[in-house]
Order: structure tokens, then C-alpha cells, then sequence
């Protein structure tokens, strides 16, 4: 087998080989070696700065904006490329043949890591699209209620408002309090807002504004004793920090899989429950014979196969490293900046910093009497350090969401200037 492997290698190197392989064959193949397959599974030190040498950076800047989009390691990438290149070579056989297929072992890989069937996982471009589905494709009467907190995401509370509009819904948003100190009130604040008209409740597993790891399961296990229907937004949450949709019980769950799991931008996963699917209208039209398929929410057009393709990649990618492993290793970069600032009185957080099970990889910190924007600026164009002026809901700070190609002398270098920020070694940055 070894031999076969390694003539396969070989015959890649031809520019010609490319139009006579099959997919299977050329999806699989990467010119990259994995350079951390001969490290213990201790995950030391070593085996860190092995992952930092997997992404190709800019290392003249530290990026602590992974929250929104994150950078994809070589093997990613490098995927994508050649399929993009074999797709343009003869696209009517290349990219519809030969690559679309590939689309079912994708759907598989994601399946297995959200411990669900295949036929209820879609694979989509990303989270908005997925959750649009949902919002806009459930049957909703005039004065039905949905739940969320005013901490959801702005383009999900849009959807929400455009069918209040279109549809007499009525939209509750909860506020929530933050810190979180007890994860029961928040599931409390919810239950609260429940009346008889209460359809839906749409809440984030982790917002994008706070970082706090919600009571998702207590959540939808409270909603069913109401017979109301959950909606998960999963975009900061899967491949972050490791669950199953077991251990959720939502009904509905979407992610964007350009962000934890390192996918190329673009790609995205819903997974509706099997016995619902036939009730939910797809954003683009399906035929009827779909009904019942989960299929009929990637009914899209023509796209390019090359990005969901190298979503098995990414999946490779984190299984060498295990979800576990990588929330360890989120929560450990976290940890060594906010220690060297927290002591400041000046200084709060979006979550209880003394229960690590509440957060991971997304911070937001709060300097009393500072401008964020201005700390935002200067954090970038003296240090070249990229974070996240942040003001929503009631939370007005500074979002850090450093990633596992992240150093702990980079996070050294961002905690010391944060000090000097705090020491008033740097003007022009109070209100």
C-alpha cells in the first residue's frame, strides 16, 4: 500500500496527471509533510511551535482578531488550490464528475465530529446562511413569539426583524446578566419571557460579544417542557471548545466553518433534526421530491466544489489535534495575559474569569475610562497587534481571540503593552 501511496506522489509531480486521476486519488494527496506526526502526544512546547509552522503568516503582525475569520493551516490550502486548478482544466467533467462527489465524505467527517446522522448535516457557506434557513423557512403565525438575547448576533436579530415585518411576529430580546456568574439565570431570564405564544427560542452557544460558553442543553431542556422549538448559533462554538449535538438537544444548529475549524472562507454546516427538515422552506427553492432531504438547503447554484472539499482537510487537521487539546491550549493563551493585567481595579471582563468552564478562546476586556477604539488603533499601528474594538449590547471593550498558532512570547509582547496602556506610559487613549 505504502508503495502505492508513494507512486501516486509520484505521477502528482506531472502537470499532465492532474486531468487523468480520479478525485479520490487527488483530494488526498498533499505536498505539505505533517510535521508534528513524530512528536509525543503530550503536547508540549514542541508540539505547539510544530502547529505555528503549519500556517503560512504574516509574522510581522499578531493577530488576535480569530473570532471573525481564521487563517487555514497549508494542508487546507494547499487542498483548495490544486482543486480549484484540476476544476479549471475541463469544469463540466472536472468540477461536477469528479470533485461535487467528494461533497458526501465532507458531509460524513462533519457528522461524526457533531455525533448526528448524516442525512441531517447541509453543508453551506456559512453560519448567516445557514440560520436564514431556519428564521425564514419556519411556518410563523402574526403574533408569534421568538426569543434571543440582545447579545445574538446583529444579522441573525435582522432576519428576526425583517419577518416582524413581513409576518406580525413578535421578538423578544433578553438581556441576560454578564458576567454570567450562575449559568442558570440565564436559562431563568429565558423562561421568565415565556408566554403561550412563545414558539422559538434563538440563542448562541458562545456570543460573539461576550465569549460566555451559554447553558445550551439546561436552555433547550427547559424550552421542551414548553414544547418550543431551539435554534443554535453554533459560528463560535464548534471545533472551539468540544461538545456533541447530545450534548446540546437543540432542535436546529449552524456554524461557520471558516473560524474554529480552520475551513477555507465560505463554508459553513447546518444540521436540523431529522424529523423536522420537512418542515422548514429552504432559502433557495428545492422540488417537492426534496422535502424531506436535508440536500434541499444546499439547493445554491453552481459553487465552487474546491471549498467544501477542503473542509476534510481542516477536519483532518483537528482531529491530530483534538478539540480537547485545542480549548486547553485557547484557555492557557487567555490565561497568560489576563494574570498580568487582572489585578488593575480598572480592569473587568465579559465572563467570570475564575470559572475557565465558562469561556475559552474569546475574551472581552473592559478598561474603565479608556476609549477601546483608541486602544484598538494604537494596539495595531505602534505594535502591529490586531484586536477588536467592540460596543454592543452593554458590553463596550476590547475583544482578544488568539488561535493555536499564537506564541507565548507573542502574548507576552500584547499583555506588556496592555501594561504600559494601564501604567499611563501611552497617551490619548482615555475618553
Amino acid at each position: 500500500m505504502k508503495n502505492t501511496i508513494n507512486s501516486r506522489r509520484t505521477l502528482l509531480k506531472s502537470a499532465g496527471a492532474l486531468a487523468i486521476l480520479p478525485f479520490t486519488t487527488f483530494h488526498n494527496v498533499h505536498a505539505y509533510p505533517n510535521p508534528i506526526e513524530h512528536i509525543q502526544p503530550d503536547y508540549n512546547a514542541d508540539f505547539w511551535q510544530a502547529i505555528r509552522t503549519e500556517y503560512s503568516m504574516d509574522r510581522t503582525m499578531i493577530n488576535l482578531n480569530n473570532g471573525g475569520v481564521s487563517p487555514s493551516p497549508k494542508s487546507v490550502i494547499e487542498s483548495l488550490h490544486k482543486a480549484i486548478d484540476y476544476a479549471n482544466l475541463a469544469p463540466a467533467r472536472n468540477l461536477w464528475q469528479q470533485l461535487e462527489p467528494g461533497v458526501e465524505r465532507v458531509r460524513e467527517g462533519l457528522a461524526d465530529m457533531f455525533g448526528t446522522q448524516v442525512s441531517e448535516i447541509a453543508i453551506t457557506r456559512n453560519a448567516s446562511e445557514s440560520l436564514q434557513n431556519i428564521q425564514l423557512g419556519m411556518s410563523l403565525s402574526a403574533g408569534d413569539e421568538v426569543l434571543t438575547t440582545i447579545y445574538d448576533y446583529p444579522r441573525m436579530i435582522t432576519a428576526w426583524e425583517q419577518r416582524v415585518r413581513r409576518d406580525n411576529i413578535v421578538l423578544k430580546k433578553i438581556e441576560i446578566p454578564m458576567p454570567l456568574l450562575d449559568p442558570m439565570d440565564a436559562v431563568n431570564a429565558l423562561e421568565k419571557a415565556i408566554t403561550k405564544k412563545t414558539k422559538v427560542i434563538h440563542v448562541s452557544h458562545i456570543p460573539f460579544c461576550t465569549g460566555q460558553i451559554m447553558p445550551i442543553k439546561a436552555i433547550c431542556e427547559m424550552a421542551k417542557k414548553y414544547s418550543i422549538e431551539c435554534i443554535v448559533d453554533g459560528a463560535h462554538s464548534f471545533a472551539h471548545i468540544p461538545f456533541k449535538q447530545q450534548d446540546l438537544q437543540c432542535d436546529y444548529f449552524a456554524t461557520s466553518l471558516h473560524k474554529w475549524l480552520y475551513a477555507p472562507i465560505g463554508t459553513g454546516m447546518l444540521y436540523v433534526k431529522k424529523e423536522k427538515i420537512s418542515s422548514i422552506w429552504p432559502l433557495m427553492a428545492a422540488p417537492t421530491e426534496m422535502n424531506d432531504s436535508i440536500k434541499k438547503f444546499e439547493e445554491i447554484g453552481t459553487h465552487q466544489s474546491a471549498l467544501h472539499n477542503a473542509i476534510s482537510d481542516a477536519l483532518a487537521f483537528n482531529e491530530r489535534i483534538t478539540v480537547e487539546r485545542k480549548a486547553e491550549r485557547l484557555r492557557a493563551l487567555n490565561k497568560r495575559w489576563i494574570d498580568k493585567i487582572k489585578q488593575d481595579k480598572r480592569v473587568s471582563f465579559s465572563v467570570n474569569i475564575d470559572d475557565d468552564q465558562q469561556w475559552c478562546g474569546i475574551i472581552v476586556v473592559m478598561f474603565k475610562g479608556f476609549n477601546h477604539e483608541k486602544i484598538g488603533e494604537y494596539l495595531m499601528n505602534t505594535h502591529r497587534i490586531i484586536s477588536t474594538p467592540l460596543k454592543y449590547a452593554n458590553i463596550d471593550g476590547l475583544r482578544i481571540t488568539p488561535n493555536i498558532y499564537i506564541g507565548e512570547s507573542e502574548i507576552d509582547y500584547f499583555a506588556q503593552a496592555l501594561l504600559n496602556i494601564l501604567d499611563g506610559k501611552v497617551s490619548g487613549l482615555t475618553k
